[in-house]
């Protein structure tokens, strides 16, 4: 067996417990705070924070507890977010922080060690050590949301480990730990997102307060075959375009609501996921052709992606 004490000995002064408060409402409509608890991990010294969307997102206030027990406040107007790949970025006022090493995730192997550390059940900063059980994965987490190259690993991922890092035998950040299968009769299918995903969306969260990606200006949506049927759509699978923004670089190309489109740049496009993860592997300002059907016809246009619009 590795050391797995000089790693968590290398990598826990950088790992902070994150809670936050959340105002909702019961069933007779009176306010009452929630408060729950998650994890991240310190990426830069001047108190740059890395966690999940999913850990901050709707909160009314957050605190950082730093490893040497110190808790900071956050200010929420520093609290950058991506919800498409659940990354977010928050700042404390502290500096000389010890600021965690982050290493190649394309260089893992099934196999490899790793170890999670993370504020566990929001009881503390504790550490679990797993394997690398499968590289590459995507999975849906919720509707209109998939998230990609993940690291899967059977090291215990419990409730508040959200956010925190998953880390290689050399003590180096790998993967930012996001998802548990937690359904009856399942266990060890814990997911973290890989760091050279992860990385290139920080910077821009920590650059410029949100993420530039190459954009298409279309709501879309998934054709089933039961879709096609219901509405006798001429094909029973591809990206149904639900609405277009205007001046967007969609309706420049011609794309109208009710289009369905079934291939972006030579790609075959079965389904909106697709569609999506072949928009952001391009560049800002390619152009592309696209084939899609309107009723019973199939066309093909071009479009030249845009760079995405300020957040509202």
């Amino acid at each position: 067996m590795p050391s797995i004490a000089d790693v968590v000995a290398k990598v826990k002064p950088a790992v902070v417990a994150i809670n936050t408060e959340v105002v909702t409402f019961d069933i007779f409509n009176r306010p009452y705070t929630q408060a729950e608890a998650g994890s991240g991990w310190i990426i830069d010294e001047s108190g740059i924070i890395v966690t999940n969307n999913h850990v901050v997102e709707g909160a009314d206030s957050i605190t950082v507890t730093l490893d040497d027990g110190r808790t900071f406040p956050v200010d929420m107007n520093t609290v950058a977010t991506d919800k498409l790949t659940d990354l977010a970025i928050l700042r404390i006022n502290a500096g000389n922080l010890p600021a965690a090493d982050i290493g190649d995730s394309s260089a893992l192997r099934v196999g490899d060690w790793l170890v999670a550390i993370g504020n566990s059940l929001g009881l503390g900063i504790s550490a679990t050590k797993g394997i690398v059980s499968a590289l590459g994965v995507s999975l849906t987490v919720s509707a209109g949301q998939t998230l990609y190259d993940l690291v899967q690993t059977d090291a215990a991922i419990n409730p508040g480990n959200s956010g925190g890092p998953l880390v290689n035998m050399a003590g180096e950040v790998i993967g930012i730990n996001s998802v548990k299968i937690a359904h009856e009769g399942v266990e060890g299918m814990g997911y973290a997102i890989s760091t050279n995903s992860a990385i290139p969306v920080i910077e821009d969260l920590v650059n410029n307060g949100f993420v530039i990606r190459p954009w298409l200006g279309a709501g879309l949506y998934t054709v089933t075959p039961e879709l096609a049927s219901c509405y006798d759509l001429a094909v029973e699978e591809g990206a149904l375009v639900t609405e277009v923004a205007d001046d967007s670089p969609a309706a420049q190309a011609g794309l109208k609501a009710g289009d369905i489109i079934t291939q972006f740049g030579g790609q075959e496009i079965t389904d909106r996921d697709e569609l999506v993860r072949a928009i952001n592997d391009t560049q800002i300002g390619q152009t592309v052709a696209i084939s899609f059907w309107r009723g019973k016809n199939q066309f093909t246009t071009y479009v030249t992606l845009a760079e995405s619009p300020l957040p509202p």
